[in-house]
Order: C-alpha cells, then sequence, then structure tokens
C-alpha cells in the first residue's frame, strides 16, 4: 500500500510539473528511434566497407582491358636496382607469385650475395644448373648473366628499371649517408658534386653507392673511364639480356609497358609506392599528376627529340647537377639510351592508348586505396604504424613511410590489401617460411633465452634461419635510423635509441 501511495504522488508531481505522461512517451519513443537509426547506420557502413572489400579485387576492373589470347609469363627475372622504385615493383612479383604458389629464387639472407657478382650457390635451395625450376628471382644482385643463367630457365623475361642519375645520387646521398665513406664525409650532395675526388676512394667498401650505382647493378666496373665506345659495347650487352628496361620517372606508364609484355592481369601491376622517403611533393615524373603533359615534357607527342629531365633537386644548383651528371657519365648514358628506347615503345605502343590505360591504373590504385588504406592512402611515418609487422625499415638520414590498413575489412580482403603493403624484408621472411617450411621449435626451457626468434633490423620479428650465412643487408638494409630522443610512437609511448633501432620507453628495462 506504501508503494502505490507514493507511484501515485509521484506521477502527479511529474504530471503537474513537468508535462503530461503522453509527452514523456513520445520524448522516449524518438530517442529509441534516433538511436536505433544511428546504431544501424553504423552496422550498415561496417557492412558496405567490408562487401566492397569482398569485391573489389574479384570485380572484371581487376583484369583491366583485355590482352588477346596471349599467356602470362611465369620465369621471369627482375635485377632490383637501387633507389629506382624497384622495391615497389619487388612487392608486385612477390604478390603475382605468392597467389600462384610460384617459386622464388630466394637470397640466403636478404640480398643474393650484393654487393659481390651473383652466383648461384647464393639461392636457397639450390642443387644445380636449372635442377629445380625457379619462377622469379628479383632481390637485389650484382648482375652476373652467366650465373644467373644456371638457376632461371630459358625462356625467363629479364628486365629491369633505371632512374636519372642525378635525382638517384640524391637519393643515395640521403639513404647512403652513413654507408658509403664518400657521402659521409661531404657535408651535403651539393659539396660532394663540386669536387668527388675529394671525398672518394675507390678502394672503400661500399663507395659504389656513390658513383656509377646502375652502371656497378648490371655488374660493370663503376669506376672505368668513360668513353663511347665502352658505354656502347655495354649498352648493347643490357640489350641483348633485358628485354625491357623501365624508367622511374615514368612509373606508371612503365607498369602499363610491363603488364602487356609479361601479359599480365591489371591488378598484379596496381601498387601503392614502397620504401619511399618523406620529401616535399615534387611536380616532375613519380605516380601522380597529368600523364600528357609529362609525355610532352620528356618525349614530345608530335616526334620532337625526347628531352630528359630530372626531379628538382634541394639546395643543388643546376651547375652542379651537371658535375653529378659527368661523376656519373657511364650512368648517364645508360639513361639517355634506354630513355629513348622506353619513349619509343610508347610511340609504338600509341599515345591514346598509353594515356587510356595510365588512367585506368590510376583509377584503379585510387579504388583500392580507399579499400584497403586508412586516411585514403596517406603514407604515415613508421612509429605511427599500429602494426610493427609492416613497419618499414628504416635507414639514414630520412623517413621510410609506410602504411595502415583500413578497419572493418573482411580477412580475404585485409591479407589482399596487407599483401600490397607489407615491406620487402617482411615480405621476404613470409615467402621464406611458405617455400621452406620448418618444423615447430621446442619451447625454452624457463630462464634461457628463445634463440628462435630475432629482431630484425626494421623492428619487426623474423625467425633466425641456421641456413643463413650471417649475410648482413648493405645499406637500406643494414641498420636502423637514428631518431631524436623523445619522438613518440603511435600510442604516445616514448621512443629511444638503442643499437640503431626504435624502441618503446616502457620497454627499455625488459
Amino acid at each position: 500500500m506504501l508503494f502505490r501511495r507514493r507511484t501515485r504522488m509521484l506521477r502527479l508531481l511529474v504530471c503537474g510539473r513537468l508535462g503530461p505522461v503522453w509527452m514523456w512517451k513520445a520524448l522516449l519513443l524518438f530517442v529509441a528511434i534516433g538511436f536505433a537509426g544511428q546504431l544501424l547506420g553504423v552496422i550498415f557502413n561496417k557492412s558496405s566497407v567490408q562487401s566492397a572489400g569482398r569485391s573489389i579485387f574479384s570485380s572484371p576492373d581487376a583484369q583491366g582491358p583485355s590482352l588477346g589470347s596471349c599467356q602470362p609469363h611465369t620465369h621471369i627475372m627482375f635485377l632490383k636496382t637501387h633507389k629506382t622504385a624497384s622495391s615497389t615493383v619487388l612487392n608486385m612479383l612477390y604478390r603475382f607469385g605468392d597467389e600462384r604458389d610460384l617459386r622464388f629464387a630466394l637470397p640466403l639472407g636478404y640480398q643474393l650475395g650484393y654487393p659481390l657478382p651473383f652466383n648461384a650457390h647464393r639461392v636457397k635451395g639450390y642443387r644445380g644448373p636449372r635442377a629445380v625450376e625457379f619462377h622469379i628471382m628479383g632481390n637485389h644482385m650484382r648482375f652476373n648473366k652467366a650465373e644467373t643463367e644456371k638457376v632461371m630457365p630459358a625462356d625467363t623475361f629479364y628486365f629491369s628499371i633505371i632512374r636519372d642519375p642525378v635525382a638517384l645520387a640524391e637519393s643515395s646521398f640521403a639513404y647512403y649517408k652513413e654507408v658509403a665513406p664518400a657521402f659521409r664525409k661531404a657535408k651535403s650532395l651539393g659539396d660532394f658534386a663540386d669536387d668527388p675526388k675529394k671525398y672518394y676512394d675507390p678502394r672503400l667498401r661500399n663507395n659504389h653507392y656513390a658513383r656509377n650505382l646502375l652502371w656497378f647493378d648490371f655488374g660493370m666496373d663503376h669506376n672505368a673511364n668513360f668513353s663511347e665506345a665502352l658505354a656502347q659495347r655495354a649498352e648493347a650487352m643490357i640489350r641483348r639480356t633485358f628485354k625491357l628496361i623501365l624508367v622511374s620517372e615514368y612509373f606508371d606508364q612503365s607498369m602499363i609497358l610491363l603488364r602487356h609484355a609479361l601479359c599480365w592481369p591489371l591488378d598484379a601491376v596496381v601498387s601503392f609506392s614502397l620504401n619511399a622517403r618523406q620529401q616535399k611533393p615534387s611536380v616532375i615524373g613519380g605516380m601522380g599528376g597529368s600523364w600528357v603533359g609529362k609525355a610532352v615534357a620528356a618525349a614530345g607527342v608530335g616526334g620532337r627529340v625526347p628531352r630528359f629531365q630530372a626531379k628538382t633537386l634541394t639546395n643543388v644548383t643546376e651547375e652542379q647537377r651537371e658535375k653529378l651528371r659527368q661523376w656519373n657519365a657511364l650512368d648517364w648514358h645508360l639513361y639517355k639510351s634506354f630513355n629513348r628506347t622506353f619513349w619509343g615503345e610508347i610511340n609504338r605502343f600509341g599515345h591514346a592508348q598509353m594515356e587510356q590505360e595510365v588512367a585506368l591504373l590510376r583509377t584503379r590504385r585510387e579504388d583500392l586505396a580507399r579499400v584497403c588504406l586508412r586516411d585514403g592512402g596517406k603514407p604515415v611515418e613508421s612509429h605511427r604504424i599500429r602494426d610493427k609487422n609492416i613497419r618499414p625499415y628504416q635507414s639514414g638520414l630520412v623517413k621510410i613511410l609506410g602504411y595502415e590498413l583500413q578497419l572493418g575489412l573482411d580477412n580475404a580482403t585485409r591479407m589482399a590489401c596487407l599483401s600490397m603493403i607489407r615491406p620487402e624484408i617482411q615480405y621476404k621472411d613470409v615467402l621464406d617460411a611458405k617455400q621452406f617450411p620448418r618444423a615447430p621449435a621446442a619451447k625454452p626451457q624457463p630462464g634461457q633465452p628463445n634463440q628462435g626468434l630475432m629482431i630484425a633490423a626494421g623492428g619487426s620479428l623474423s625467425r633466425q634461419d641456421s641456413s643463413r650465412t650471417g649475410e648482413r643487408p648493405v645499406g637500406g638494409e643494414a641498420g636502423g635510423r637514428t631518431v631524436e630522443e623523445g619522438e613518440r610512437d603511435w600510442d604516445g609511448s616514448r621512443l629511444m635509441r638503442r643499437n640503431l633501432t626504435l624502441i618503446r620507453g616502457q620497454e627499455k628495462g625488459r
């Protein structure tokens, strides 16, 4: 009775002072409808992202324009030159082979004996000339045709990529500043360009990064005195072996030529830029901007003489750029010759068709970026990437950027997207484990360190393989980036220097 009396009194009080009951019921109904609508909207948005992700890799757009009745090439050798966007190209090869369970000619470590000339025994699982069928070879090596032919089948498609040696010198100086003695001694690239011989000693290890690096990667003597006869002989040798030479400054056009040469679907050559350094945007070359403007500037559409452009360098004068061309005269000859060949290929391909297919490629990249990547595909600094297994390796004076995956992806889409942004070192480890599976290691006894795992230079966990020779990656894979004390991880934890790698502040005492 007491409870009922108090309930009636409360009802009268509410009705009298705060309005009738029906008004409160209506208000509660509207709140409930709004909350349900918001909840349904979140569910709908999440499911729409997932359904878009599930379909995008199997949509007709993934195949691209028809290539006729050709069959895809599966025996491929890519000479991975330095600082030429070659890590992005290698990611394409990794993805193509990984999806089709092809066999890779993987190194015992992370490079195929570089900077020594390639030897077939550097390939993991090699048992003699063509005793095992390898489909794809693409890790860093100093090219040696005779040894390469022991590993790869006779019908292998050979290709590589080059870059203007002036822009390449800028990138090499930033990336290999602490590796190449010639760069380490110079205050700046301009200082080095003014008098290279003051800093350069050909006898010192890793100084090949400072002169004719393309020439060196192709297996030739980068310290040879330039002569037209020598340059033409080397050019002819490369042409006999390599069916296609791509140009880094015109990456998208290169991917269209490569797709047609290999008879691959469009998605196989769609990529996100990997191993890229943090820098100011450039108006020349690269993976963005108007193709028509670039084509006119670089080659001329009306049959004009090709002109060669390099990315504008900060604090390097035109006179210093010319000195860098003279210092890298052998590379400059290769670049001019194969750039002319490249634009000759585009002329035969057809400018209108090239423009159309480049537009499709870029649209497809944007579509995949919207599905796969957070913040519209904007690259981020390594320490801001939450998943430490996809943080790019850091080296030199610059920050190497990476990506974060979109949230809410279904598992199949997430794995496909992950393969597009997985850094080179981590992807090599994944392929190595797939190609050479190991028995599960016994659990260590309490108090004993686990020798089965080691921290890779890039900050990710990789399994230690006793078959590796202790070969350390050179240059870009040799030591972590030195950072300023107090730099913070994505979650706000402090990062500090230790053994040239980034570590969390709270992990310092572990």
